[in-house]
């Protein structure tokens, strides 16, 4: 039989969530089958992350000192907690902030007003403190909801509006006026959207772009401010919406060469539904541009308990991850009580609710789905493939680690147990997945 996998299961009932679970060796009949194919390779996993917000950092400073470290340590700790190395982090205000700022004086196109003393105030300590648990920098994504309202053609950075077009240098100048001066600070700016949603109008902060409008603003301002600033190491990320409309979007930006050679690749939401087949014809289309998940949330306030959020990110990630995903970050780290604090009332859940007025964190459903990838698949993990039996509604990715260890995450998403066979190396191995459940196996290299 060979060596049995280590088994962390994750199931409807609260007493298991990530619970290392025994495999035992049987000799049943099993449904299904699972062979793993190491000759096949596909992406390198860059890491799971979160988002730092103002609302986010609200909600730790109203808990205990004592708590705050606990809530902190579930999500950044590499050992008892998450340890996530990526996060995504706005530029201005969001929605998920206490109102509505920017970082320069009405109508300073020189931008010598510039500070970023707002987000000295509560959320730039939060990524230190992140990053002092984790015990190592995380990797930013920085994203603009939207330009000072002087340069939006609606004259306020909320409800859509366009950026002026005789301000797309100043604009370009202030993003890499921010990158300059957050890593003077000690943040670690790994990547750069040019726009979180360029195509909705939302009441909180937004900015329509068209692709052929972001395309222009890449090729002739952004990407040369990149470069004249020697930032062309950021990892510049294109459309940042929802999967349904990526490529129609994308492609007259990686179309043109001059805009396409400043850009790594794009970011992408959930919000439009499942769409991954839109995801694998982006990689078929551009095979050397990649994919990172930036953001994905459970909209309309906390349902404390639930089991849903869970099935909506493990197959998710599941499925983004099959289909040429690097990265996923998920949205705000944590909120209060109330799904918030958002200056629109946008309220959301988050994977960790934390009630300042009872000093008690809520770890909700998704934070134990984000484990079964945060845990186990650590950065330089490589997708391999596997053959699996026809029908099987069990959903899977297969990574190997650097270490070389094989990595199998599994939902069940049926309400009946599925009995499979795996056979991963020299091991093979018979085991019941219970009914709606999330299962991380591991074989040692």
């Amino acid at each position: 039989m060979g060596t049995l996998p280590t088994w962390y299961l994750s199931t409807s009932d609260p007493r298991v969530r990530l619970q290392k679970t025994p495999v035992e060796a049987i000799e049943a009949k099993p449904e299904w089958s699972l062979t793993v194919r190491e000759e096949q390779v596909f992406q390198k996993w860059i890491g799971t992350g979160t988002s730092f917000t103002e609302a986010a950092a609200l909600a730790l400073s109203r808990l205990s000192p004592g708590k705050q470290e606990e809530a902190l340590r579930l999500a950044f700790d590499p050992d008892g907690g998450h340890g996530y190395t990526l996060g995504r982090i706005h530029i201005n205000s969001c929605d998920f902030s206490l109102g509505n700022w920017d970082y320069v004086d009405p109508g300073d196109a020189q931008l010598t007003s510039f500070s970023l003393q707002r987000d000295e105030e509560l959320l730039f300590p939060l990524v230190r403190r992140a990053e002092s648990i984790l015990g190592s920098p995380i990797r930013l994504v920085a994203s603009p909801w939207s330009p000072p309202d002087w340069m939006k053609t609606n004259a306020s950075m909320l409800n859509g509006g366009q950026l002026i077009p005789t301000y797309s240098g100043v604009w370009a100048k202030y993003l890499v006026r921010y990158i300059q001066e957050a890593t003077e600070r000690g943040l670690s700016i790994w990547g750069l959207t040019v726009q979180n949603e360029p195509q909705a109008v939302q009441v909180w902060e937004s900015c329509i772009y068209s692709g052929e409008e972001q395309r222009d603003f890449i090729r002739d301002h952004l990407g040369p401010a990149l470069e004249k600033a020697d930032l062309r190491h950021i990892n510049l990320m294109v459309w940042d919406h929802n999967k349904d409309l990526l490529n129609e979007f994308c492609a007259p930006i990686l179309e043109d060469p001059e805009a396409a050679k400043f850009v790594w690749g794009a970011a992408y939401h959930w919000y439009s539904g499942d769409d991954f087949g839109e995801l694998d014809r982006f990689h078929k289309s551009h095979p050397s541009k990649s994919l990172l998940f930036s953001e994905g949330c459970m909209e309309g306030g906390v349902k404390l308990g639930s089991w849903q959020p869970a099935r909506r990110y493990i197959h998710d990630i599941i499925g983004d991850l099959e289909n040429w995903t690097r990265g996923w970050i998920d949205w705000n780290v944590a909120l209060d009580e109330t799904g918030g604090p958002n200056h629109v009332g946008n309220l959301c859940d988050a994977p960790l609710i934390l009630d300042g007025t009872t000093d008690t964190i809520h770890v909700q459903s998704s934070y134990h789905a984000l484990g079964h990838i945060a845990r186990f698949l650590p950065e330089g993990s490589v997708r391999i493939g596997y053959v699996l039996t026809e029908e099987c509604p069990v959903e899977w990715t297969v990574f190997r680690q650097p270490s070389g260890a094989i990595v199998a995450v599994g939902y069940n998403p049926t309400e009946s147990p599925q009995r499979l066979r795996f056979s991963v190396r020299e091991a093979t191995t018979t085991c019941t997945l219970p009914p709606d459940s999330i299962s991380t196996f591991i074989w040692e290299s």
